[in-house]
């Protein structure tokens, strides 16, 4: 029985999986960048905030809540 907030094996186990999948998505990234490739640049950084996205997402699901950064005040 999984209680909502806690990390079992299963849930670490899916944790790690988007790691991985997050820490190739920038792996690429980087890549693209290293090489001034801007398309594949833009295309790999739409990769990686999905990624990103995912990764946040199941957090969320499990009851750990990322704060915000505060945003600054334009004058």
């Amino acid at each position: 029985m999984t209680v909502p907030g806690v990390l079992d094996d299963q849930a670490l186990r899916r944790y790690r999986e988007l790691l991985d999948a997050e820490d190739a998505a920038f792996d690429e990234l980087e890549h693209a960048y290293e090489e001034g490739d801007r398309a594949h640049f833009e295309a790999d950084l739409s990769a990686w905030r999905q990624s990103l996205a995912r990764k946040l997402a199941f957090l969320q699901r499990m009851g750990i809540d990322i704060p915000q950064p505060a945003v600054p005040a334009t004058v």
